[in-house]
């Protein structure tokens, strides 16, 4: 029972950080931003794959956008919860990376980019399936059982 509220609290936590960080970029947070607009997150994007052509920039953001979204709504609703835990532990781990590599160590450590994606790796662990789409399609197909 205890393991069921922190793997909840761990998918809502996952959520509504990834949300968070969309909305910033859609200038939908009015204080405290980190880009405030699309623009300012594409430089951001830039500079964290400075590798990458200037082309391909709006393509990377446009795609990490889309996986935060699709990761955030599945861990609300607790669709194949431990795939898009995993799933968002490796987008959050490619983040905390990037911005080691192109601004030092100091900003994934301030923003917790690392611990959280521990946190997503761990929820991929957690047993069980309280308050998840997962558990409800599990007994609806008659498997009792989620992958």
């Amino acid at each position: 029972m205890y393991f069921n509220f922190i793997k909840l609290f761990l998918r809502l936590s996952l959520a509504a950080g990834f949300l968070s960080a969309v909305a910033d970029r859609f200038g939908c947070w009015h204080q405290n931003v980190a880009w405030g607009n699309w623009e300012n997150f594409l430089k951001y994007t830039a500079t964290l794959t400075p590798w990458l052509p200037a082309p391909l920039v709006p393509v990377a953001g446009i795609l990490a956008t889309a996986a935060e979204i699709t990761f955030a709504l599945a861990l609300l609703v607790g669709f194949r919860t431990r795939r898009f835990a995993q799933l968002s532990g490796v987008l959050l781990l490619v983040f905390a990376v990037s911005m080691a590599g192109s601004l030092g160590i100091k900003p994934p450590l301030d923003y917790s980019v690392f611990a959280a994606a521990a946190a997503a790796f761990a929820l991929s662990l957690l047993p069980g399936t309280f308050l998840e789409m997962d558990g409800w399609l599990a007994r609806r197909s008659g498997k009792g059982r989620v992958e």
